[in-house]
């Protein structure tokens, strides 16, 4: 064994696993893919991971997916937005 320190890492050996950018992506795909599992859709999206660009800011790629599964998506979102936003009249609706 020897006494010597190890070297210092310099960013050439710059790890995904040592930022919290990682992490962070990782956990919001995690909790997608938990939702999209729970909603039968997880078949939808094969390109689903976390990702760092070469900044290592973290990203979810979602990737692309079938016409089916996007108007899926898009009713999903749909009645989501309809539970969590009270109802306004539309514009020439009666108040």
């Amino acid at each position: 064994m020897s006494d010597e320190e190890p070297p210092e890492r310099d960013a050439a050996s710059w790890s995904p696993i040592d930022s919290q950018e990682w992490y962070a992506a990782r956990h919001a795909t995690t909790a997608l893919r938990d939702v999209l599992r729970s909603a039968g859709m997880e078949r939808g999206f094969p390109y689903l991971r976390a990702d760092l660009n070469a900044f290592g800011h973290g990203y979810v790629e979602l990737g692309r997916i079938s016409p089916h599964t996007a108007e899926r998506l898009a009713e999903l979102l749909r009645r989501g937005l309809a539970i969590t936003r009270p109802h306004s009249p539309e514009e020439g609706d009666p108040q």
